[in-house]
């Protein structure tokens, strides 16, 4: 395990952010804009969701670098800009979270998919290093692999992060089967865990796709299948669709509710995901505190 792991989680849960996206879109995003490359065009915006972040109390903000590989980037015709994107994101996280809080760049999905053939895996593993290359290059403290459906993707884009020198999580979402405790592609915790496991990193995970209460039963199995630490990054519950928006009605306050129990299933790292805003990042910070 990574040094840094271990100096965050010796002394108890560790308190992440909450949802990029969602904010962003308060702040003026479009849909079907790109969020990444605010960073370059409305950097303030995105510097204050960091600041918000850090204000309520997280310990660990991501970098707004989610969809930031050169893969996800050409469906904006945005390739070109990888590097400068990425750069961009994990500076206006260092510089939002000062030394209050460590920033861990983000790696999503590449929208590519290895079954059909968009693909292939050397083409994956140039694009999500060239990402992870330009995170590390810019400061990053870690790089979270996340919101993942597919065991290979994830493999090759942790693979990739790893050869960085910075400490891994990846972090898989679990919301389909008839339990919703698989992934999209059928891969159930202990799967992930034990395939996962074998590149060398340094915390797994499952974040998106659920409320926090789905998490719960997640969780525990992801600790029965591995020592690893885990990371936990639920939804504000389901989104209902109001007005063409997505509108999610859990609050902080039931959030908070299921928080002692993840961290007594073992979670070490909890934030939130779609939907969560700094009120979360404030109420999981004092329950985890108040533990």
């Amino acid at each position: 395990m990574h040094s840094l792991i271990e100096s965050l989680i010796k002394d108890g849960p560790v308190v992440t952010d909450g949802s990029w996206g969602t904010q962003m879109q308060k702040r003026g995003l479009k849909r079907g804009q790109c969020p990444d490359s605010w960073n370059l065009s409305h950097s303030d915006q995105v510097r204050a969701v960091a600041e918000e972040y850090v204000a309520a109390g997280s310990q660990i903000i991501l970098a707004n670098t989610f969809g930031a590989s050169r893969l996800a980037l050409a469906n904006y015709q945005l390739a070109g800009k990888t590097v400068e994107i990425n750069s961009a994101g994990v500076r206006i996280s260092k510089e939002a979270a000062g030394d209050r809080a460590h920033v861990f760049a983000s790696i999503g999905p590449s929208g590519k998919m290895l079954v059909t053939g968009e693909t292939n895996p050397d083409e994956l593993r140039m694009a999500f290093e060239e990402q992870a290359d330009a995170q590390a290059q810019a400061g990053a403290d870690g790089i979270i692999v996340e919101t993942m459906i597919d065991i290979e993707e994830s493999r090759i884009a942790g693979m990739a992060a790893k050869q960085t020198g910075l400490p891994v999580i990846v972090s898989m979402v679990y919301d389909s089967g008839e339990n919703k405790d698989r992934t999209m592609m059928g891969n159930s915790p202990e799967d992930v865990a034990a395939e996962i496991s074998k590149i060398g990193i340094d915390g797994i995970g499952a974040n998106c796709g659920q409320g926090i209460e789905a998490f719960l039963p997640i969780c525990r199995r992801l600790r029965q299948a591995t020592e690893l630490p885990i990371w936990i990054k639920p939804n504000a519950g389901l989104p209902e669709i109001v007005d063409d928006e997505a509108v999610f009605r859990t609050t902080p306050s039931e959030f908070v509710n299921f928080v002692p129990d993840l961290i007594r299933a073992g979670a070490n790292f909890i934030g939130g995901c779609c939907g969560t805003d700094r009120g979360f990042v404030s109420a999981i910070r004092q329950a985890v505190e108040d533990m």
